[in-house]
């Protein structure tokens, strides 16, 4: 057993800050994290008694060897890039919105509203009032948080999260009470929509739908607000540096209600792309936690837009990918979630690298 001196000679393993944030690992940490991801995921497979190999196919493979897959990878990147786009806005500005999920349950309900009220007079006048309506639906949830915060110091990660419970018990109440389908054999689901409440499918045979559109309008916006725009520039100052933007004319209030009424638009359009797509209807089941997969989007898109394309298109082949595992490999429905988590876990990881770095030290006797 060594002395309490030999204990304390040890050589310590600390992290010092560095001179400047380090752009390469920036970069890298994305694809690094990724690697470390897949290698855990070979000790899992491993573990539960599975070839990593073959499990890897089914994972990243199968669900990409037809059209249909490829159509389904559109349908599902599509909430997550939508989302994610806007969620980067606000963590550019240090506005942290986790509550994108309640943001799309509540745009739902607001659209899901116009749709059944409008049964029997629908026309070419409803989609596009439901995607308005989802969209400012969407944005009021984030308001919620934006005043609390500007009002009452209240911190946005925890109101929003609170507020993503609030929103599924509302569409819970709503769904087993006055918008249950009578005709649903008592299900908690509202009357299924009209084609006139729903996105045209692209192509005969798949799901994927005219909802592309608008998130491929967002990348562009959002491409062009980042790089063109001066806002991006003020909204980083005003959440980075409160008192400076105060002094430089910028409005550090404005900076939270943009930021999280931003986000919670995109949120409100990715949960009306979700029930006049795929659903066609309100239930309790209207994202596999889109809102936030999101947040893991955005981070691994080194909130860029195009580098957001390219994570969600990652995210949605994940979700695929444990549909797959499930049917062909008999593993729980868990194993999508997992593989979330430990991609965000080591991204955490390689992130701390950025601004820091190790220092090997000793310490004196």
């Amino acid at each position: 057993m060594p002395s309490p001196t030999t204990i304390l000679n040890l050589p310590m393993h600390l992290l010092e800050p560095r001179a400047e944030p380090s752009r390469t690992l920036q970069w890298a940490a994305p694809p690094i994290a990724i690697f470390l991801m897949l290698l855990a995921g070979s000790a899992l497979f491993l573990l539960l008694g599975r070839d990593p190999i073959q499990a890897f196919g089914v994972f990243f493979i199968q669900p990409l060897e037809s059209g249909y897959g490829w159509s389904e990878l559109a349908l599902k990147a599509g909430p997550l890039i939508l989302i994610a786009e806007g969620l980067a806005i606000g963590f550019r500005a240090r506005i942290y919105n986790i509550g994108a999920e309640g943001q799309l349950i509540f745009g739902a309900i607001c659209a899901g509203g116009v749709a059944i009220y409008a049964q029997g007079h629908e026309g070419a006048w409803t989609l596009p009032v439901m995607v308005v309506v989802g969209a400012l639906g969407g944005a009021f949830w984030g308001a919620i948080p934006a005043l609390l915060k500007t009002h009452f110091n209240a911190e946005e990660t925890l109101t929003t999260l609170m507020l993503t419970y609030v929103a599924n018990f509302l569409l819970s109440w709503l769904v087993h009470n006055i918008w249950r389908d009578p005709g649903g054999m008592n299900f908690p689901q509202s009357v299924m929509f009209s084609d006139a409440e729903l996105y045209t499918p692209l192509f005969e045979g798949s799901r994927v739908n005219t909802s592309v559109f608008i998130v491929g309008a967002a990348v562009l916006i959002f491409w062009l607000i980042v790089k063109k725009s001066f806002l991006a520039y003020r909204l980083e100052v005003g959440g980075e540096a409160p008192t400076a933007a105060r002094y430089a004319g910028f409005a550090a209030r404005a900076t939270v209600w943009v930021s999280l009424c931003v986000s919670g638009l995109t949120a409100g359009l990715a949960g009306v792309g979700e029930i006049a797509g795929p659903i066609g209807q309100l239930n309790l089941n209207l994202s596999p936690g889109y809102g936030f997969a999101a947040i893991i989007v955005a981070y691994l898109g080194r909130l860029h837009p195009l580098g957001i394309v390219l994570s969600g298109l990652l995210m949605a082949l994940l979700y695929l990918g444990g549909e797959a595992a499930q049917m062909t490999l008999q593993l729980p429905q868990a194993i999508t979630g997992l593989f979330q988590g430990m991609l965000l876990f080591f991204l955490l990881g390689a992130d701390a690298f950025i601004e820091n770095r190790f220092r090997f030290m000793r310490r004196r006797t």
